[in-house]
C-alpha cells in the first residue's frame, strides 16, 4: 500500500506542497524580511521576477541588491516610518509607493504586512506586494479627463444644472448662479429648495417641464419668466434630458439655461409696433430689412448661406377679378399657412403685398438644401385649392439672392431677387431661378443628378471601395466601406456631391442598402479566406430611424453568412438629436444583435459628450478636423488628447480619421489612440485590390 494513501483509499494531502504553490503562484512578491536598514529578505516568493525583474536569490540576504535600493528614493523614507510605526504599535500596515525594476522602470505597487517575532524571538516583517500601476494610471486618466471636463463645466458661456424630479438643484455651474443672481453654485442650490414655487413667475411651468420630459425625455428651448434673488424677473430658455443609469433608472434633469430677457423684450416690441399683416397673420415688410440685416449678420458670423426668395403667385389676378376678392383673400391665407408649414423654424415668411411674398432661408451650409426647399416651396402652392365651392391650381414664380455671392446687404438682396422673380416668370411661371447664371447651373445639376442617381441605383452603377484601419503596430484590423458612383454619363462623382443629394431626396436608403450587401458580401468572403476583419459600414439617420432596420439589418447579415460580431454600424450625431427614446430603443436592440456602435465624426457636435454616457457606444472616431495640424498646433493636441483620454477612461475604442502624415500617427498612437485611418496607410480601395493588401496584413505608411 502507498504511504500516501490511507486505508479508506482516500489520497492524503500534503499541507506544506500546497501552501508553497499557492505561495509562489500569487501576482504579487510574497516575502519576509528583517527590520533593518535594508529590510534584508529572508523569504521571496516567485512571483518577486515578474514585479521588481530580479530572481528570488538576488534579493536573498541582499544577495545582488537590497530591498531598501529597490525602492524609490523619494518614498524610502516614508515607507519606513509608516511601517515601523505599524510595527511599534502593533497594527497592520498598508502603503502605496514606487520601485525601481531592473529595466529603471517606475511601478506603482502596494504593500500590506506586520510585524511579528520569528521562531528566535526576532522582530520580522511578513508581507505581500502587488503591482498597482495601471490602475494608478487608470485612476490618473480619470481625474485628469474630470479635471478636464469640469473645467469646460465651470468656464462654460451658458448655464448647465443637474435637478432632481421633486424639484431642487443637485448641482449647477458659476454661469447659472450669476444669471439668477447668487455669489456661488453653493449659494443656488442651498437657496432654491423648491424650483417650482421659488423660480418660476408661473408655478404651472414646472409641472410643464416634467410633462414634456415623461413625454418626449428632453425640452428644447423651453422658455420661462423667473425671479432672480433679488426679486427681479428675467427670461431663460432651457434644453434639458432625463438622465438614467445603466438599468434605465431615472437620476436627474440635466440641462443648459440661457438668458433670452433681451430677446423677449424685442419681441414684445414687435408685438406692439403692430408688424404683422392683418389678412394672413405674417410679419408684414416694416421688419423686412431689420430681420434680413440679423440674418446676414449671424449667416457672416456663422459661415452660413442665406437666401432671400421673392414669390409671386401665378394667375392671382385672373382669381381675384372672376371670383371676388373674398376668394383673392382666402387664397392668400391659404397659401401663407402653406409656407409656414413647408419652412422650418428659423425661416422668416413675410407679405410684402398684394400677392407678393419675400421669404428669408436662414442656417443654410449646402446650396442644395436651399433648392430642395424651393422644390418644396413650389410644391405645395401647386396643391389644388378650393376656391368657391372650386379647386383651383395656381402656381408661382419665385426669384433667389443668395448672400453672400448676390449682395452683402438687405437692399442688395431684395433687389436682385425680385429680378431673379422677373426672370422666372419670364421662363413660363411655375419655376424658381437665382440671380446668377451659375447658381441656375448648379440647380439644374443637381435636379439631373438626381434623376441620373434614380437610374444609377437601378442599374447597379454604386460601387463599394474599403478604406483600412490599422493599429499601432500598423496591422489592418478593420475596413470602412465607403460609396462611389462612376456615371457612365457624369464620369466620377464625389460622395461629398451625390451623399446630400442621396439625403435630402430619400435615395439615401435603397443606396445604404445596395452599399451594406455589397460590402456585407466582400467581409464575409474575406473572413472566410483571410480570418477575422471587422467591417464598419456608414448609416444614414433616415435608415437609422426606419422601421424594422434591425431585422432588415440581420436579414442581410444571414443571406452572406456573416457574424454580427464582424460588423461596425457608424453613425452620427444628427441621428441621436431627434426622437432620442427611439434612438435608444434601436441601439440597444442593435446591440443585442451583436454589431458593434461607432460615433462617426466625434467632437464636431456640442452635446457628443453626454452621447457617450446615454448611449450604448463602443467606439468613438476622432473627426478628421482634430487631426489636421495635430503636429503642430497645440490647441488642436490638447483637444485630441482630451478626447483619447475620455474614450480611454470610458473604456472605448478611439479610432483617429484622416491620418496623413507619421508625425500625427506617432502623436496619436504616443497618446493611445487604439486605431487610424487615412491616406498615410492607404486610400479607399476598390475589393479586388484590397485583397492582395489584406493577404500581407501590414501597411507601411506611404
Amino acid at each position: 500500500m502507498s504511504p500516501h494513501v490511507s486505508l479508506n483509499s482516500e489520497i492524503q494531502v500534503d499541507p506544506s506542497r500546497i501552501l508553497d504553490t499557492l505561495v509562489n503562484n500569487l501576482d504579487g512578491m510574497v516575502y519576509r524580511c528583517r527590520c533593518d536598514l535594508n529590510w534584508s529578505m529572508l523569504f521571496v516568493s516567485h512571483g518577486c521576477f515578474a514585479l521588481t525583474g530580479y530572481t528570488p536569490e538576488a534579493l536573498l540576504s541582499n544577495g545582488y541588491i537590497t530591498y531598501e535600493q529597490i525602492t524609490h528614493p523619494d518614498d524610502r523614507l516614508r515607507v519606513r516610518h509608516e511601517i515601523e510605526r505599524a510595527i511599534t504599535s502593533g497594527k497592520r500596515f498598508s502603503v502605496h509607493y514606487r520601485i525601481i525594476t531592473s529595466l529603471d522602470q517606475i511601478k506603482w505597487v502596494h504593500e500590506r504586512g506586520i510585524g511579528v517575532l520569528d521562531e528566535s524571538g526576532e522582530m520580522v516583517v511578513e508581507g505581500f506586494i502587488e503591482d498597482e500601476t495601471m490602475n494608478k494610471k487608470t485612476v490618473e486618466a480619470l481625474q485628469n479627463a474630470e479635471h478636464y471636463y469640469r473645467n469646460l463645466v465651470e468656464n462654460a458661456a451658458v448655464g448647465i444644472f443637474q435637478t432632481s424630479m421633486d424639484g431642487h438643484y443637485l448641482s449647477a455651474n458659476p454661469t447659472l448662479a450669476r444669471i439668477y443672481g447668487y455669489d456661488t453654485p453653493d449659494e443656488l442650490i442651498h437657496a432654491l429648495a423648491d424650483i417650482g414655487r421659488q423660480l418660476y413667475v408661473d408655478v404651472k411651468r414646472r409641472n410643464e417641464f416634467r410633462h414634456q420630459m415623461r413625454t418626449d425625455g428632453e425640452v428644447i428651448n423651453f422658455e420661462s419668466e423667473i425671479y432672480r434673488r433679488d426679486g427681479s424677473k428675467i427670461w431663460i430658455s432651457e434644453n434639458a434630458h432625463i438622465v438614467r443609469d445603466v438599468n434605465g433608472t431615472f437620476v436627474c434633469y440635466e440641462g443648459t439655461v440661457h438668458d433670452i430677457t433681451e430677446r423677449k423684450h424685442h419681441q414684445s416690441l414687435l408685438e406692439r409696433q403692430a408688424n404683422y399683416d392683418v389678412l394672413t397673420g405674417l410679419l408684414n415688410r416694416n421688419l423686412l430689412h431689420q430681420l434680413l440685416e440679423q440674418g446676414i449678420a449671424r449667416a457672416e458670423r456663422m459661415s452660413y448661406y442665406l437666401a432671400v426668395v421673392f414669390v409671386d403667385l401665378d394667375n392671382f389676378k385672373f382669381i381675384n377679378d372672376s371670383l371676388g376678392h373674398a376668394a383673392g383673400d382666402n387664397l392668400l391665407v391659404e397659401v401663407a399657412a402653406r409656407l409656414r408649414g413647408c419652412l422650418r423654424a428659423s425661416d422668416i415668411v413675410i407679405r410684402q403685398g398684394g400677392d407678393e411674398f419675400v421669404l428669408v432661408l436662414n442656417d443654410h451650409y449646402r446650396l442644395n438644401s436651399i433648392i430642395s426647399l424651393l422644390e418644396r416651396v413650389l410644391a405645395e402652392i401647386s396643391e389644388p385649392v378650393l376656391l368657391a365651392e372650386r379647386e383651383y391650381q395656381v402656381g408661382a414664380s419665385l426669384g433667389t439672392a443668395i448672400f453672400p455671392q448676390d449682395g452683402s446687404d438687405a437692399q442688395t438682396l431684395l433687389k436682385h431677387a425680385d429680378s431673379a422673380m422677373y426672370a422666372a416668370k419670364s421662363k413660363g411661371r411655375n419655376n424658381f431661378q437665382f440671380y446668377t447664371s451659375e447658381l441656375n447651373k448648379v440647380a439644374d445639376e443637381r435636379l439631373n443628378l438626381e434623376n441620373a442617381m434614380r437610374g444609377a441605383l437601378e442599374q447597379d452603377e454604386f460601387e463599394v471601395y474599403f478604406q483600412p484601419k490599422v493599429d499601432a503596430a500598423q496591422r489592418i484590423v478593420g475596413l470602412e466601406a465607403l460609396a462611389r458612383w462612376n456615371s457612365p454619363e457624369w464620369g466620377g462623382i464625389s460622395p461629398d456631391r451625390f451623399i446630400p443629394i442621396a439625403e435630402e431626396s430619400g435615395l439615401i436608403i435603397p443606396l445604404t442598402e445596395i452599399i451594406m450587401h455589397k460590402a456585407f458580401t466582400a467581409a464575409a468572403r474575406w473572413n472566410a479566406e483571410l480570418g477575422p476583419l471587422q467591417i464598419a459600414v456608414n448609416l444614414s439617420p433616415k435608415l437609422f430611424l426606419s422601421d424594422e432596420i434591425v431585422h432588415r439589418l440581420a436579414a442581410q447579415l444571414q443571406q452572406v453568412d456573416l457574424p454580427p460580431a464582424r460588423i461596425e454600424l457608424e453613425i452620427t450625431e444628427s441621428v441621436l438629436l431627434g426622437d432620442t427614446e427611439r434612438a435608444v430603443y434601436i441601439l440597444h436592440e442593435l446591440k443585442k444583435l451583436g454589431v458593434a456602435l461607432a460615433m462617426d465624426d466625434f467632437g464636431t457636435g456640442y452635446s457628443s459628450l453626454s452621447y457617450l454616457r446615454r448611449f450604448p457606444l463602443d467606439i468613438i472616431k476622432i473627426d478628421r478636423s482634430l487631426v489636421t495640424g495635430i503636429e503642430y498646433e497645440e490647441e488642436v493636441a490638447k483637444i485630441a488628447r482630451a478626447v483619447i483620454s475620455l474614450g480611454q477612461s470610458l473604456g472605448k475604442v478611439v479610432v483617429a480619421e484622416g491620418v496623413e502624415n507619421q508625425a500625427q500617427f506617432e502623436f496619436l498612437s504616443s497618446q493611445g489612440c487604439h486605431e487610424f485611418q487615412g491616406y498615410l496607410f492607404a486610400k479607399p480601395l476598390p475589393a479586388a485590390e484590397l485583397t492582395q493588401l489584406l493577404q500581407q496584413r501590414t501597411i507601411q505608411p506611404a
